[in-house]
């Protein structure tokens, strides 16, 4: 039963996107106070199913989907929601908005091209991509809190859109890495040669 637990608690969070909207957006206050909260549980929600996973050894193919997807879901709509509110700022954060859906497009194709080709996983987010996800949260919150002067809201989410890219500097790497170590086990009619260090390779990387 515990098993089940964290893709619950993902599938939850991917919910609470259009919750999220309509508490954003029905909120007449200059703090959004109902939106915080949602966005709040969203964010405890990741961190428990994460541990949940972690803990009961509960990880699933499924959970690998849709945890960063309700995380990248969640992020995505608070930016967009913004935008649309903040009129000073709003240049500026469509162009952040932009980076962002750009930048997850290409991990998404890269770890589909990943998965059908080396028929392995990007790897999990390392430090800086949970580092990036942690800023997100809290550059998110204190835009919803505060009435931030337009060049300290670049400075923030600057900072948070430049931690995801080198986050996805980080992702690319990886895949170039498994890519090469792939075609060195592979042999031109496809067929895998005995080469121990290229397998060994992989097999890090997967780690």
């Amino acid at each position: 039963m515990v098993k089940i637990v964290p893709n619950i608690l993902s599938i939850f969070r991917i919910c609470l996107v259009p919750v999220f909207v309509i508490a954003y957006f029905t909120d007449d206050n200059d703090i959004k106070y109902y939106a915080i909260l949602v966005y709040f549980i969203a964010g405890l929600s990741d961190f428990l199913d994460g541990f949940i996973a972690r803990k009961f050894n509960a990880q699933s193919k499924l959970g690998k989907l849709l945890d960063p997807l309700g995380d990248k879901l969640m992020a995505f709509t608070v930016l967009v929601c913004i935008t649309i509110t903040n009129t000073a700022s709003r240049p500026f954060l469509i162009s952040a908005a932009l980076v962002f859906f750009i930048k997850e497009i290409l991990m998404g194709i890269g770890g589909l091209v990943l998965h059908k080709k080396a028929h392995v996983e990007l790897p999990p987010a390392n430090f800086i991509g949970k580092a990036s996800t942690i800023v997100f949260y809290a550059v998110f919150i204190a835009l919803m809190l505060f009435n931030i002067p337009n060049f300290v809201v670049i400075i923030l989410v600057s900072l948070a859109i430049g931690l995801s890219l080198i986050a996805l500097a980080g992702y690319i790497y990886s895949y170039i890495k498994i890519m090469k170590s792939r075609s060195k086990i592979t042999g031109e009619n496809g067929e895998i040669e005995c080469n121990q260090q290229s397998v060994q390779d992989v097999n890090e990387i997967r780690q």
